[in-house]
């Protein structure tokens, strides 16, 4: 793979993509199509391909696996997990996703800044205070703050789902800030007509 733009700080072994095994050069074509690009994450983990395929699999199941939160809510979780944790390249990433999947370049940027600034049904915010109160204080949740999320209407699945989620952010915001991990220049103009 012949890269525009440095993915990270590091001096990774990334191998061309014919290289790969043809699993993933199956997967990175399907990125391709459907998103016009591979993901710099995904291209970064390809040096290690073991833990580019438990790193996509689970991706993949937190993101779009059955549950009750929508694309677009896991996506705005995202996002505010990585406002706290002030993580460039998921920033520019899901903010473009959350704009994506809203249909609105203004939340996707009220999201990036302060969602509190956002308009958000009573669901969402519940949603979002606990997954940023997860994020900066997780040894300070308790029952009211779970309470808080069935109150919005959220299963005690979708509170698992939502501390699953909050915790795949923190921990990628974490490698990603480590080796400075650069977004995809496509991210930074997508989905942004009003």
């Amino acid at each position: 793979m012949s890269q525009p733009q440095q993915i990270t700080a590091l001096d990774l072994p990334i191998p061309e993509r014919d290289q790969l095994p043809e699993q993933f050069q199956k997967y990175f074509d399907k990125c391709e199509e459907k998103l016009g690009m591979i993901p710099n994450v995904l291209t970064a983990y390809s040096q290690n391909t073991a833990q580019l395929d438990v790193f996509a699999r689970f991706y993949n199941e937190i993101m779009f696996g059955e549950g009750e939160l929508s694309t677009l809510e896991k996506e705005m979780i995202a996002v505010v997990v990585s406002a706290q944790n002030h993580c460039y390249y998921c920033l520019t990433a899901h903010g473009a996703a959350v704009r994506e999947y809203s249909g609105d370049p203004v939340l996707g940027e009220l999201m990036v800044m302060n969602y509190r600034a956002a308009e958000l049904e009573p669901r969402h915010r519940a949603m979002l205070d606990f997954a940023h109160k997860l994020t900066n204080q997780p040894d300070n949740i308790d029952e009211a703050d779970r309470q808080s999320l069935r109150d919005a209407g959220f299963s005690d699945q979708g509170i698992w789902d939502i501390a699953n989620v909050t915790g795949f952010y923190n921990m990628t915001n974490r490698v990603a800030s480590a080796v400075e991990m650069q977004p995809n220049l496509q991210y930074h103009g997508a989905h942004r007509g009003v």
